[in-house]
């Protein structure tokens, strides 16, 4: 029995030989690389623990001064006061039309042609109050010859005197009414010429060939309005107005020009709010280089009177992330702990001022996105 146990162990031993000399033999490559960096992360997702924090050098945040800021959206509009709608008097049916939505326009330029039974009409008693004129001129001088001659009273003198005078004032009645509507006595014509009252750009079209115009009872066929200056409506919360003063300026970014800034003075605060959103109206006043169009999205940013302290850092050190910004803190010897923070504006040398979040004098990893990057390996 001895015999037997001792056998055993002598074949289990030379087995165990066997198998270790086999894995020595194969030389898996894996197996001799050096071992990656480790990267622990604890039970809380903004707290991470590393292997080599010399890794990651770090950068001081630096005190930054500039005066408290709003930053708010809104829209380009045209300003009132510089839109006029194109008005016709006469009612009728389109004929012609000499202009579109956008166009650029000038003053006494033709529009669009209305067939109006209103101007025929103008035109049928524009002729017989020249008629009656002219036969009650005739009248008056032969009574006035006669008259003289001691042949008629001055009754009847004065009958045909006064009958004269009520055709003049029929006739300059008449030819007033023709000018209204916007016809001219040298080209007696059933279509009236509709033509551009002001200089500027069309910003409103309601009729096309063949539809009707009403007059002044329907919507106005065109409206221009001159661009050269526009305004900025803004939507302000409640609780920021105290942050908006009129006659201060206002820096006005385009969505579709983020790298241009252009300057624009506040012109009112609407007394009004809305009362679902809680937010007023905010009017900006802007002179249009010719890149603002109707209806375009900007940012406008106010600026407070006093001076605030903020935090100042390299760009690197920001990671945005899911529509957020973070900095990577440390906390202890090898962990490092992620902040989100609200950024301002960009500053010379390449850095981004802080705004909420971060204070001055505080240590974060210089390269936000390297440190993220090993992170996610």
């Amino acid at each position: 029995m001895r015999c037997a146990g001792f056998g055993t162990k002598v074949l289990w031993c030379t087995l165990g030989v066997f198998f270790a000399g086999c894995g020595e033999s194969k030389g898996d490559p894996k197996a001799e690389a050096p071992p990656p960096a480790k990267v622990e992360q604890e039970g809380d997702a903004n707290l991470i623990q590393v292997a080599h924090r010399e890794q990651f050098p770090l950068a001081t945040a630096v005190a930054h001064e500039s005066r408290s800021q709003l930053t708010v959206t809104g829209t380009v509009s045209p300003d009132i006061s510089r839109s006029v709608p194109v008005v016709s008097i006469a009612a009728g049916r389109v004929v012609e039309v000499h202009a579109r939505l956008g166009d650029t326009v000038k003053k006494g330029q033709l529009l669009l042609r209305v067939q109006s039974a209103d101007m025929s009409a103008a035109f049928s008693d524009y002729r017989k109050a020249v008629a009656d004129e002219k036969l009650a001129r005739i009248q008056f001088e032969r009574a006035k010859l006669l008259y003289d001659k001691g042949a008629i009273s001055l009754n009847d003198f004065q009958t045909a005197e006064d009958v004269e005078n009520k055709a003049q004032v029929d006739v300059e009645n008449t030819t007033e009414r023709l000018r209204v509507l916007g016809g001219s006595i040298e080209h007696p014509a059933a279509i009236v010429d509709i033509r551009a009252p002001v200089s500027g750009v069309i910003t409103d079209q309601q009729v096309t060939t063949a539809a009707g115009v009403a007059g002044l009872g329907s919507p106005n066929p065109f409206t221009i309005s001159d661009l050269s200056n526009v305004w900025i409506l803004c939507d302000v919360y409640e609780n920021d107005l105290a942050n908006v003063h009129v006659g201060e300026s206002a820096e006005i970014r385009l969505n579709a020009y983020p790298d241009k800034v252009f300057t624009g003075r506040i012109s009112n605060v609407l007394p009004v709010l809305d009362p679902t959103l809680r937010t007023a109206k905010v009017r900006i006043e802007v002179r249009n280089p010719g890149l603002m169009r109707v209806g375009m999205f900007v940012t406008a940013t106010f600026h407070g009177q006093k001076k605030e302290t903020h935090a100042a850092v390299p760009a690197t050190a920001i990671l945005h992330l899911h529509d957020r910004n973070w900095v990577y803190l440390p906390n202890g010897d090898r962990r490092f702990r992620r902040a989100e923070v609200t950024v301002g504006q960009m500053l010379p040398n390449n850095m981004q001022e802080i705004l909420a979040g971060l204070q001055p004098g505080q240590p974060v990893v210089r390269d936000a996105l390297v440190f993220q990057n090993t992170v996610e390996q």
